[in-house]
C-alpha cells in the first residue's frame, strides 16, 4: 500500500516538472516477476524504471550504509529495499531477491555495474535469473541525468527489450558468462539506438 502511494506522489511530482514520461516495448514484459537490467546512468533512474514498468512492483538492492539512519532505513524498507554490502557481498546477496522472486509478487531491478559510473558488467542478475527460475528483461534510460536538469522538460524516456531466459541447465562458468554478457550490452545498445540513433551518455560527474 505504503509501496503505491509514494509511485503515485512520484508519478504526478514527475508530471508536474517533466511532463508524461515515453515507454517503449512495454507489451514485451513478462506477466509474472522478473529481474529488470539496466544500466545505472543517474541516481533516481531506479525510481523512473519502477514508474514505468507499473502496475508491477519492484524491490531493490540498496548499499548497507543507507539503512544506517533509522527514518531512512524505514522508508527504503517500506519500499521493498534490503540491504547489500557492494564491498563483501555475501549470501544474502542472492538469497533474498531470489527468494523475493520465488514466493513473492515482486520482481527485482538490478544494475549490473553496481554504480552509475562504472560499465563492468557482472554475473550476479543472471546467477539469480537462473536460481529464481524468471527471465531477465533488459532497459535502458534516456533523460535527464541530474535533478535540476528534470526541469528542462527534456523528456524521459525509458526502453524495454525482449526478455533473456536462462536456463537452468546452463553452468555459471566464465565462458557463458561472457555470452550473457555480450547479450545484454547488445541489447542496451540496441535500445538505446531504438530510443535516438545519436544517444551518448555522458557521465555527468565526469565533468565536475
Amino acid at each position: 500500500m505504503f509501496y503505491s502511494i509514494i509511485r503515485g506522489i512520484v508519478f504526478a511530482l514527475i508530471y508536474l516538472i517533466n511532463g508524461i514520461p515515453r515507454s517503449y516495448n512495454k507489451e514485451q514484459l513478462p506477466k509474472g516477476n522478473y529481474i529488470l537490467v539496466a544500466p545505472h546512468r543517474t541516481w533516481f533512474d531506479p525510481v523512473l524504471y519502477a514508474m514505468a514498468a507499473s502496475p508491477k512492483k519492484f524491490a531493490f538492492m540498496a548499499k548497507q550504509e543507507l539503512f544506517k539512519n533509522k527514518f531512512l532505513s524505514w522508508l527504503i524498507t517500506s519500499l521493498n529495499a534490503f540491504p547489500v554490502d557492494r564491498q563483501h557481498p555475501g549470501p544474502s546477496a542472492i538469497k533474498i531477491p531470489v527468494k523475493l522472486l520465488k514466493n513473492s509478487n515482486l520482481s527485482t531491478i538490478i544494475f549490473p555495474s553496481g554504480t552509475r559510473h562504472s560499465e563492468e558488467l557482472k554475473s550476479g542478475a543472471f546467477v539469480i535469473a537462473k536460481l529464481a527460475g524468471v527471465p531477465i528483461v533488459p532497459a535502458v534510460y534516456q533523460g535527464p541525468l541530474t535533478f535540476k536538469s528534470l526541469f528542462s522538460r527534456r523528456k524521459i524516456k525509458i526502453a524495454f527489450g525482449k526478455p533473456i531466459q536462462i536456463d537452468k541447465k546452463m553452468r555459471m562458468n566464465e565462458e557463458n558468462l561472457a555470452t550473457l554478457e555480450s547479450q545484454l550490452n547488445a541489447e542496451f545498445i540496441s535500445l538505446d539506438r531504438e530510443i535516438d540513433p545519436a544517444f551518448k551518455y555522458v557521465d555527468v560527474s565526469s565533468k565536475k
